[in-house]
């Protein structure tokens, strides 16, 4: 009887983070999640209990009480009205992100009636987060602020400072989770356009429910500054330019444009069409960045190096990157990295670009070697 209700295609994925063939269930949702989810609902007991599917015993009732719900009629309760701007995390995010969506869900009911006053659905945010300094690196409390009627992001350096250090319109701005990269499990890292160079901004706040509406709030002054100016667009169009996780990051190997140059390791960061890298990962602003454009405007990457690369490099695993300017040459450590370099290259190349990519190809131009 267990098996039938777990085998039902509503039940095929984890409830909370769409992972394939879960094999844990809540005896007191209904839900069946993954183990990595099941062990932040064994986190909040007072709301869940867990138990495995294949290693634990179920009696009759529980067995009943999971036929009666499952997947599909649990989240028609407790997704029943989600912001559309809200980011639903997947089994590839990072903990803080899949915690606070159980939390929300389950715990504080979030989402369960219309209209319901949200931390993030107001308009407006004010707070101190921890944010890296650029020059010393030292974490420091900075005052933050968040308006959707000036469509901006604002933080000051002291408490009771009239003038913000700086002030972003919030279409340029991009953020995502990088709690490995900043050393924190709630690291957030905020990037933004300041004359058409990436500039990166790492903060962090003790609270994981605070920094994760930090972010859920970002998103929504987004959506409400985009649909003033896209009325057209409908709203899934507007929720794909919301914030984005980067493509792929990591070392790389890279020389400069006249190819004879020592190869130098650097970070290096793909977002969208943007190829930046990096001295250090926790660098404010990038040391070039390159424009990856799509294969009909003569874009490609090639597994390798041309043959006779004169620049001295220590690691073996080549990629050309092929523009209709120049070539850039890198390499990688092992050769499962230069794999997934190219995979995530190949799949910039294949999309067509955007009107707008089109007005950023000058990019193309400021790949400085250094």
């Amino acid at each position: 009887a267990l098996k039938e209700v777990w085998k039902r295609a509503e039940n095929a994925l984890c409830a909370d983070c769409g992972k394939p063939d879960p094999d844990w269930a809540s005896s007191t949702l209904g839900v069946f999640i993954c183990l990595s989810c099941s062990g932040i609902h064994r986190n909040i007991p007072s709301i869940s209990k867990v138990k495995s599917l294949k290693m634990d015993y179920w009696d009759d009732a529980q067995v009943q009480f999971l036929a009666k719900h499952g997947n599909a009629v649990t989240k028609a309760i407790y997704e029943a009205h989600i912001p559309i701007y809200y980011y639903q995390p997947t089994y590839n995010d990072c903990q803080v992100l899949r915690e606070q969506w159980i939390r929300a869900k389950y715990e504080r009911k979030e989402f369960t009636e219309p209209g319901k006053q949200l931390p993030y659905s107001d308009g407006v945010k004010e707070g101190i987060l921890w944010k890296r300094g650029r020059d010393n690196g030292q974490f420091l409390p900075r005052k933050f602020l968040l308006s959707e009627r000036e469509g901006c992001l604002k933080y000051f350096t002291k408490q009771d400072a009239k003038e913000p250090k700086i002030n972003v319109k919030i279409d340029v701005i991009n953020a995502t989770f990088q709690p490995e990269k900043i050393g924190n499990p709630n690291g957030l890292q905020i990037t933004y356009l300041k004359d058409n160079k990436t500039r990166n901004i790492f903060v962090y706040h003790e609270s994981g429910k605070e920094v994760v509406d930090w972010f859920n709030a970002i998103r929504s002054v987004q959506f409400h500054y985009l649909k003033v100016a896209f009325p057209i667009a409908s709203d899934n169009e507007i929720k794909n330019r919301l914030t984005r996780n980067f493509l792929k990051e990591g070392y790389m190997e890279k020389t400069g444009p006249k190819q004879r140059e020592a190869f130098k390791k650097r970070w290096f960061t793909l977002d969208h069409r943007r190829l930046m890298y990096f001295k250090d990962p926790l660098d404010a602003f990038a040391k070039g960045e390159v424009f990856v454009g799509s294969g009909e405007n003569g874009y490609s990457v090639q597994k390798g190096l041309p043959s006779g690369t004169q620049g001295n490099f220590s690691w073996h695993y080549g990629i050309t990157i092929v523009t209709p300017d120049r070539e850039y040459l890198f390499t990688c450590e092992t050769e499962s990295d230069q794999l997934d370099w190219i995979r995530a290259f190949t799949s910039v190349i294949n999309q067509a670009m955007t009107p707008q990519e089109y007005a950023s190809k000058s990019l193309d131009a400021i790949f400085f070697p250094s």
